[in-house]
C-alpha cells in the first residue's frame, strides 16, 4: 500500500514594508511522503518572496513535470514558474520558454556547486535564483505543525517569520 501526502495548513500574514505589500492567505499544501518537513516549510518561503492570490502550489513531487509553485492567468495560460530545490536545468530552460517569469529557489549545502554546474541558467534573463542560507532552513522546522499560523515581517531587507514558538531569521541571496 502506498504511502499517502499529509496535508498541512497555514494562515499566512504577509507585511511587507519595503514593497508596501500586505496580505493574509490561506494555503493547503501536501507533504509527498519522500518530503521533508524543510522543504515544505522552503515552499512556504518561495510562496512568500512572490505572493499573489493567483499564485498555486502543484503536485510538484508526484508530478515531476510540474514546480512547486505556479501562477497562470485568466486563460490558463503559465505566467509565473516557481521551483524549489536544485531542478533539473532542461527544465529550467524549458520552463523559461513557457513563461514570463521562472524562479528557483535553493537551499542546501550542495547549492553553489549545483549552480556552477548549471551555467547555461545565466543565460536567461527571466530566470532568478534565490539561496536560502543553511542557518535559515535548519531553523524553519521548529516552525512547523499542521495548522501554522505564521506572520512574514520584512523591512529594510530583512525578513523574519514567526510562529506560536518560535521566530527565523530568512537570510537570502539571490545568485542571479
Amino acid at each position: 500500500m502506498a504511502l499517502k501526502a499529509t496535508i498541512y495548513k497555514a494562515d499566512l500574514n504577509i507585511a511587507n514594508m519595503d514593497n508596501h505589500q500586505y496580505g493574509d492567505y490561506q494555503l493547503t499544501m501536501a507533504l509527498h511522503p519522500s518530503e521533508t518537513i524543510e522543504r515544505l516549510m522552503v515552499r512556504i518561503l518561495a510562496y512568500a518572496r512572490f505572493a499573489d492570490d493567483a499564485l498555486e502550489f502543484t503536485k510538484d513531487l508526484f508530478e515531476t513535470d510540474e514546480p512547486a509553485l505556479w501562477q497562470k492567468d485568466l486563460t490558463g495560460q503559465l505566467i509565473k514558474w516557481i521551483e524549489v530545490g536544485s531542478p533539473d536545468e532542461d527544465k529550467v530552460k524549458k520552463a523559461s520558454a513557457r513563461c514570463k517569469q521562472v524562479a528557483v529557489v535553493t537551499y542546501g549545502n550542495s547549492v553553489d556547486e549545483w549552480y556552477k554546474r548549471n551555467s547555461k541558467l545565466k543565460t536567461l534573463s527571466n530566470v532568478q535564483v534565490w539561496k536560502l542560507s543553511t542557518a535559515t532552513t535548519e531553523a524553519l522546522p521548529q516552525l512547523c505543525a499542521r495548522t501554522m499560523q505564521l506572520q512574514l515581517n520584512v523591512m529594510d531587507g530583512e525578513w523574519t517569520i514567526i510562529g506560536d514558538d518560535a521566530q527565523v531569521l530568512v537570510e537570502w541571496e539571490q545568485l542571479q
